[in-house]
């Protein structure tokens, strides 16, 4: 649900500003606006305080991500205002270009290494064909590596060089642990350009000298490979042992100015947003309506009689400029991670969290329908649960899994499923409702009540918001319009004898008397609109289609066993169709269920472009949940 929303003012003595402002930030509760007084506007001083306090910021957030590195971690540390934020600035400039050039040497260093080391394992294969290349000193070198998968090339490369030189080299391989072959060609000084362009031409990877070694034979350049290596991983430390002494050093002032300067920028934010005048501040917000009188006594003990706090505005609906806080049953929460992929509905409208929290699950259950994979999906849940986080988007899907498991168990426990007809099979389970391989028809028909439900239930919400925003005329338009969705389904029931008879001539009598005062309501629009509320109540035929497909897929996995003569085969054939099965029976019914919400049930009453509420609070490197979940 939406939580109501009470515009709060705030006036007093303009020396008194700052201290209202540390106030409220304390408090935590108020979203501040800019007052409606006419040319207001943000005070020089103000403006070159948001300026100083950004920069601060910009050099002092670099300088902590380039210390804390990849092993950042949350620590517990108190704001620390500097004496001049402009010497912070430069001192946290200063820290900020040093860690960024030793994060720099190192990425270098490991750069260098990560090559050297590739060398390195070639290097062993081709040391072992130094006597060749020592055994003819006047002849130049070449280093080839030939692919995994590519030994033949070998023999084509010797031949092809061989009748290319005619003899004058020597072709030595030797195979690598990667899979590579080490081969080194040597030859004669006059045919050594020749041997170039035609290894060139042959499209193999000649292997020279790792730069800067100062040796152009790669096997004599072994020593001072190593010699490298270890200077390396000498250098490396060095530099680590030097972060880590600026670390050590600047990092928890850094840390705790960080907290001040963004802080300090908040309070300014809000400052721009009031009226200082030469004797009088004011402050406007708004604030929820049952954190109002606490707030209220509060403002009296911490600034006394000076400064006058009240409720400003106590229309309910009415005002479209309220930021949007969503608070809901802990039960209902989690389901506003489907709500929240949305733009917040507007102030004064209705958060369908609660109706998603109650549909999604019974829908996704509908569907999927299976005692088996109802319980491995509850497993997952529970997985899922315990590696993620309070107040995560991680542990809200968890739960929403958990309730879709739970409706899963349920339906299959009506349908008697377990993993198909597998608990029919080996356990004797029977149908308590309808047996959906056969009730194709009873099925359908559950779906397409759902359907009236479900679209029934948004127009009536429709109405609730038009009424909610004084728009009368609309909202008796579409209780109109849900009452002949209503009588018509009706008036098919009685004409398929489900109903007495005797209730048609009624019913139709209702719908000539509504249809024009329908279109007098809401023009000829409506007469299409109403003609589509019918298409989409058939769209809910999808729950049946999905949920019979599953079940097939399981039924046939399950005949898989004894169908291959094998019976190793046969289990491996029925877990391969059952993982087949759960993966689509997870996906499917997910975007299903999400697509009858999104476009079938809130294209009737939902209304974006809600201000997220956002209070004046102090900062946190690390999330504290959301105001709405602060103020739930």
């Amino acid at each position: 649900m939406i939580v109501h929303m009470t515009r709060l003012r705030i006036a007093g003595p303009a020396a008194m500003l700052d201290r209202a402002l540390a106030f409220l930030q304390d408090a935590e509760v108020v979203h501040v606006v800019r007052p409606s007084i006419p040319q207001l506007q943000v005070s020089p001083t103000t403006e070159r305080q948001l300026r100083e306090s950004r920069n601060v910021l910009v050099d002092v957030d670099a300088a902590v991500r380039a210390l804390e590195g990849s092993s950042a971690t949350a620590q517990s540390v108190s704001p620390r205002a500097p004496a001049s934020p402009a010497r912070s600035a430069l001192r946290a400039g200063r820290v900020r270009r040093e860690a960024e050039r030793v994060e720099r040497a190192l990425s270098s260093l490991a750069d260098e290494r990560a090559l050297l080391v590739r060398y390195e394992a070639f290097f062993h294969a081709f040391e072992s064909l130094l006597g060749h290349e020592l055994a003819w000193p006047e002849a130049h070198a070449f280093y080839v590596i030939v692919r995994a998968g590519a030994e033949d090339m070998v023999a084509q490369l010797r031949k092809s060089l061989e009748a290319a030189v005619d003899g004058e080299i020597e072709v030595v391989a030797r195979p690598l642990s990667s899979g590579e072959t080490a081969v080194l060609v040597l030859a004669s000084s006059a045919v050594a350009s020749k041997v170039s362009s035609l290894l060139a031409s042959s499209r193999v990877e000649e292997m020279p000298a790792p730069a800067g070694l100062g040796e152009s034979s790669i096997v004599r350049a072994m020593p001072a490979l190593r010699a490298r290596l270890r200077a390396i991983a000498e250098e490396a430390s060095s530099l680590k042992a030097r972060r880590a002494r600026v670390r050590e050093i600047e990092l928890p002032d850094l840390l705790g100015l960080r907290i001040w300067a963004h802080d300090r920028l908040l309070v300014l934010e809000a400052r721009a947003q009031a009226h200082a005048g030469r004797h009088l501040f004011v402050i406007e917000g708004w604030v929820p309506r049952p954190e109002l009188p606490e707030l209220v006594e509060r403002a009296q003990r911490a600034l006394g009689p000076e400064v006058l706090v009240e409720g400003v505005a106590t229309e309910s609906w009415m005002r479209a400029d309220a930021p949007v806080a969503l608070s809901n049953p802990p039960l209902f929460r989690p389901f506003e991670v489907i709500t929240r992929t949305l733009p917040l509905p507007r102030y004064g409208t209705i958060d369908p969290t609660p109706f998603v929290a109650v549909f999604f699950p019974m829908f996704f259950g509908l569907m999927l329908g299976d005692v088996g994979l109802g319980c491995v999906l509850g497993i997952l849940a529970l997985l899922l649960r315990w590696r993620s986080k309070r107040r995560t988007t991680m542990r809200s899907i968890a739960a929403i899994a958990g309730a879709c498991a739970a409706f899963t168990v349920a339906f299959g426990l009506v349908f008697g499923e377990f993993f198909g007809d597998m608990g029919a099979r080996v356990f004797g389970m029977r149908s308590h409702g309808f047996d959906r391989e056969r009730a194709i028809v009873p099925f359908l028909e559950l779906a397409l009540a759902l359907g009236v439900v479900h679209v029934l239930l948004g127009l009536v919400l429709a109405a609730v918001n038009a009424w909610r925003y004084g728009e009368r005329r609309r909202a008796l338009g579409r209780g109109v319009a849900a009452l002949m969705v209503a009588l018509t389904v009706l008036a098919l029931l009685v004409a398929l004898k489900v109903l007495p008879g005797a209730l048609f001539t009624p019913l139709v009598v209702a719908l000539l008397v509504a249809f024009p005062l329908l279109i007098l309501l809401e023009g000829l629009v409506a007469v299409i609109e109403l003609v589509g509320n019918f298409g989409q109540i058939l769209s809910y035929v999808r729950i049946m289609a999905i949920g019979t497909a599953s079940l097939m897929l399981a039924v046939v996995a399950n005949q898989m066993f004894g169908a291959t003569g094998s019976v190793l085969v046969g289990v491996l054939f029925a877990l391969l169709f059952h993982l087949v099965n759960f993966a689509m029976g997870v996906f499917s019914p997910t975007i299903h269920a999400l697509r009858l919400h999104y476009v079938e049930f809130f294209g009737r009453f939902f209304s974006p472009g809600g201000t997220a509420y956002r209070p004046l609070t102090h900062w946190h490197p690390s999330t504290r949940g959301t105001p709405e979940e602060r103020h739930a």
